[in-house]
């Protein structure tokens, strides 16, 4: 596939001075400077100017140059739709990213189901785990480790050309997932009871893949640096820090078994990169554990119905810990019940691809 006339398109659809001024309310959210009510900022819509075909993302997994173009469709969205997010793209592989490091396999999801591909558990669960820690080895060239850093070089190769695209669309981090989530992917539930049988296992498991994380990340930085020292974007959020770390994982667990296990890690690299913290389901019975990690500038949730949402924002933005990517329905309900959001809640889902039209 040929980029170039894409590139093109989006060259001569973005607005310098709307991206500008996105980027400065963004930045005005991100240090708490909004005090009432919610963001949702807009972008003028910008039509495309050829023909942009969507493409399954198992068709994007097969080249760097498809992989590219899924995510570039993407930015064309935002800009036809007038969405707010600032424009961003990543190398999109999944929460697969490290597990192929250590040989986890990976199996590809049906192709008219469009979604990502999954990790099947260790064979040998705990004793691969334990191989894994005896190596201490990280093979940044193994599996789609590797397809992250190869889809950023041909990103940042395609558009070396366009000035505008360089400065106004930012690289973000690949789902590198959380030491909590990495364990539970590659040592299968069984983890769960080695937390009670063998909790030093589990610890060093987690200390292990937490360093895994802060180096991978360090890494990646250097090729695909965030907006500057002091802000970057995930899902198209601007953000104080460098990461969003994925707790999925930790739903399942109590407050009390998070802040043993899981928050200290979480801590290591909030100390190292800054940023936040993501979870899908209800996390409710962690969010105050979430909320006294040091450096903590944001949360996403993705499910606000399955969670005690009073309880979320008193952990959150009663705490200037700022909500991005909210879903509307939260938002609205919140309104009607008057209850301060504080300016410290984004309104609208956090990726182009889930936006819905009441979103936009």
């Amino acid at each position: 596939m040929n980029l170039k006339p894409f590139l093109d398109d989006l060259q001569r659809r973005i607005n310098p001075a709307d991206e500008a001024r996105l980027m400065q309310a963004w930045m005005a959210f991100a240090n708490l400077e909004m005090k009432d009510g919610f963001f949702a900022p807009t972008r003028t819509p910008a039509p495309p100017t050829i023909e942009w075909k969507p493409i399954l993302i198992n068709d994007a997994l097969k080249s760097d140059t498809l992989m590219v173009y899924q995510q570039l469709y993407l930015i064309s969205e935002m800009l036809r739709t007038g969405s707010g997010e600032i424009l961003s793209l990543r190398s999109n592989y999944g929460t697969g990213i490290i597990p192929s490091m250590f040989d986890a396999e990976v199996f590809m999801m049906p192709l008219q189901s469009d979604t990502l591909p999954g990790i099947r558990t260790l064979a040998n669960g705990k004793a691969d785990i334990q191989k894994i820690l005896a190596s201490g080895k990280m093979d940044f060239n193994k599996g789609f480790a590797h397809k992250v850093f190869t889809t950023g070089e041909m990103y940042l190769e395609s558009v070396a050309a366009y000035p505008e695209l360089k400065q106004h669309i930012y690289g973000y981090n690949p789902d590198l997932q959380g030491p909590f989530s990495l364990c539970e992917i590659m040592w299968g539930s069984d983890m769960f009871m080695e937390l009670y049988d063998d909790p030093d296992t589990v610890e060093a498991a987690l200390d292990f893949f937490a360093d895994v994380v802060i180096a991978y990340l360090k890494k990646w930085h250097e090729l695909m640096p965030s907006v500057n020292d002091k802000y970057s974007v995930e899902w198209g959020c601007l953000h104080q820090g460098h990461i969003i770390i994925r707790n999925d994982t930790a739903t399942n667990v109590s407050g009390d078994m998070y802040q043993e296990f899981v928050m200290p890690r979480d801590q290591k690299i909030i100390d190292v990169f800054g940023g936040g913290i993501h979870f899908c389901g209800r996390g409710d019975h962690y969010i105050e554990h979430l909320s006294n990690i040091k450096g903590l500038s944001c949360i996403n949730l993705s499910q606000p119905e399955l969670n005690d949402m009073e309880k979320i924002y008193q952990h959150t933005v009663d705490k200037d810990i700022i909500i991005f990517g909210l879903h509307s329905d939260e938002v609205t309900r919140a309104e009607a019940a008057k209850r301060p959001l504080r300016g410290k809640v984004q309104r609208g889902a956090s990726a182009a691809a889930w936006l819905e039209e009441k979103d936009i």
